[in-house]
């Protein structure tokens, strides 16, 4: 196997647990022989399944970081069985700069799997997941939220599948983290997404969008918290039954629960999050800035669901996400 430029100061094998760096060299003008210092912690008590946490794929989204940097902190290996690997931060330059992408090379991390040895530094990210984090793993969880220009109902999701008994693996692991809302997801990203390269292993993959805006409040930030311990307790990693409160199960089949702009301007949202529309039924309005009497665009319900997203800052351009809309979808499915 082609070595990574990535090296962790933590061993993976070793009882105990350890908090430590994924050390990746990085030379740049203030720093010759410089490395980015990814935060990882690591928590092992013999054998047993291996969970792989991740928050700051994109770098605004903090409900991930605020749980994990938390977990990584009180978990003991007393309370384990098996082991925990905790990332909170995977893209940390985004992180660090409060970005969704890097600002070293503006990778989006989570549309560069599998990821490249000797890429840009955000390939490299992806590949050392790809190559040497996720074989380690039999449980996933990346903690998602809308960033500084998205904000959702609270969710957690896992993506549709070919694979019938890896995606009923999903559902159930899904539902044990128990957000408000759980979700059957079409991904829109494309290629390259953290969830192919995990689902393609085999791996049970689930993540969350718990909100949004560029910041985490006291209630998404509590189920984020909550939502690893319950997915820790379903891995049989953590003692004890996840505890379990009513889930409003969503199904995102395709495209078409998607409203996209196609103008550029002052956005009007007509419908909040949560509220049911009608196929038809208009959504939100997009006003020209530049001059008056001049007629907003309407933009309407291309089904009949639940309003579960939106284009959060005031202003769109055009081929932003407007909403997303979802099913009601059988608890049963």
């Amino acid at each position: 196997m082609r070595p990574s430029s990535i090296t962790a100061t933590v061993d993976f094998e070793c009882n105990g647990v350890q908090h430590g760096f994924l050390k990746l060299p990085h030379s740049h003008d203030f720093s010759a022989w410089g490395s980015i210092m990814i935060p990882v912690t690591v928590v092992k008590n013999g054998e047993g399944p291996t969970a792989l946490l991740s928050g700051a794929n994109h770098g605004d989204e903090y409900e991930g970081p605020i749980a994990l940097f938390e977990l990584a902190n009180k978990l003991t290996p007393e309370e384990v069985s098996g082991r925990v690997i905790i990332v909170p931060a995977m893209n940390y330059p985004a992180f660090r700069a409060g970005k969704r992408t890097s600002p070293i090379d503006s990778g989006n991390l989570n549309r560069l799997f599998p990821g490249k040895p000797d890429g840009t530094v955000t390939e490299k990210i992806a590949d050392y997941f790809h190559r040497f984090l996720l074989p380690l793993s039999d449980f996933v969880l990346d903690l998602h939220s809308g960033g500084r220009t998205l904000t959702f109902l609270p969710f957690a999701a896992t993506s549709r599948s070919t694979d019938e008994a890896l995606q009923a693996r999903g559902i159930a692991a899904m539902r044990a983290f128990n957000a408000p809302y759980s979700t059957l997801l079409m991904e829109i990203g494309g290629a390259g997404m953290y969830d192919e390269s995990a689902e393609a292993m085999g791996k049970v993959f689930v993540t969350t969008e718990l909100g949004g805006g560029g910041s985490a409040s006291a209630a998404t930030a509590a189920i984020a918290k909550r939502g690893v311990r319950n997915f820790l307790k379903h891995a049989g990693i953590l003692d004890g039954e996840p505890e379990l409160s009513a889930t409003v199960e969503l199904d995102i089949p395709d495209d078409t629960c998607f409203v996209t702009a196609e103008t550029s301007g002052l956005l009007e949202i007509c419908v909040d999050l949560g509220e049911t529309v009608r196929s038809g039924d208009l959504v939100a309005r997009v006003h020209d800035p530049e001059r008056t009497g001049s007629a907003p665009v309407d933009y309407l319900a291309t089904m009949d669901g639940l309003l579960v997203g939106r284009h959060f800052p005031g202003l769109v351009q055009i081929g932003d996400p407007i909403v997303m809309l979802a099913v009601p979808r059988e608890s049963s499915s």
